[in-house]
């Protein structure tokens, strides 16, 4: 159990206090990092296709990474937030199996966490427009990593400790499923850590096989046994992954998507964009902006 869950390790990107109002209206938000919110007061809304959560003091909310979701206030809302990567050793995600946003009464210690959280780790906040299409540029996750890269040892580890007590309280078995996992060998985690690296290149079962000298059809059982996804399975997710990604936060044409996430042409992207999200890349974009 412990072995498992210390798999997954958190990268602060930015964490603050604010009071929002009814600009803070933004639909179709899709980011590749976790939010968490408390609210100290006010109402908002954030909804997920049908499901729709009230903003409401003394509650946590959680939007795992990649969940499309819209935000809202039509007053006044005051929240303590939170915008986190996650990183594991395999590639997934705690709420792989279930991206979607959460509700949970908040408890006396998440206060106090969202208090210390901001107070080892000042000027944090988005310092410019609340607009996720805005803020969310690799110019932006660059300066933040800078930020992380100056926290010494002790602000590390209690901003590490911090955040997993914060996804804590979103642990229950509805929400992240259980699975207990075999220790994983270096040479697959190379290889997750390769592919998340090299999206952008051409990826072959027997080119990953070869890079870590392994047959390719051993390679290929030992990587869905370590992972749950056949290699070229989870290249495929990680990249569409990335693709709706830019698709929502970006005006890049189509072409240049295929290009970015990996794909030898505008038609395989489509084929495979429509197989994993039931849509084509236009029809997505149309949809959800």
């Amino acid at each position: 159990m412990i072995k498992r869950i210390l798999t997954h390790s958190f990268t602060l990107m930015n964490v603050d206090l604010v009071q929002l109002d009814s600009k803070w209206n933004y639909r179709n938000v899709i980011s590749p990092y976790h939010r968490i919110y408390y609210i100290t007061g006010g109402e908002g809304e954030i909804s997920h296709f049908e499901k729709k959560l009230k903003l409401e003091e003394g509650y946590l909310y959680i939007i795992p990474s990649f969940t499309l979701c819209n935000l809202s206030c039509e007053q006044l809302l005051n929240q303590y937030f939170v915008q986190f990567f996650e990183e594991t050793s395999d590639g997934k995600s705690l709420f792989a199996s279930n991206r979607s946003i959460f509700k949970v009464e908040a408890k006396p210690v998440d206060v106090l966490n969202f208090e210390r959280l901001t107070a080892i780790n000042p000027g944090r906040g988005i310092n410019r427009s609340d607009d996720p299409k805005i803020y969310e540029k690799d110019i932006f996750y660059k300066e933040y990593q800078e930020l992380n890269m100056q926290q010494n040892t002790s602000q590390f580890l209690e901003t590490q400790g911090i955040l997993l007590q914060l996804v804590s309280r979103f642990t229950a078995p509805e929400i992240i499923a259980q699975r207990e996992r075999d220790h994983i060998p270096v040479k697959i985690l190379d290889t997750i850590s390769h592919i998340v690296m090299n999206l952008h290149v051409p990826l072959s079962v027997k080119f990953l096989a070869e890079r870590i000298h392994l047959n390719s059809e051993y390679f290929s059982r030992l990587f869905e046994q370590y992972t749950g996804s056949r290699p070229l399975s989870y290249i495929n997710e990680k990249r569409i992954e990335r693709a709706q990604y830019l698709i929502l936060t970006s005006q890049a044409k189509y072409i240049e998507i295929a290009r970015m996430t990996g794909f030898e042409s505008l038609s395989h992207f489509s084929r495979t964009f429509k197989k994993v999200t039931g849509m084509s890349p236009k029809a997505y974009r149309k949809h959800f902006l």
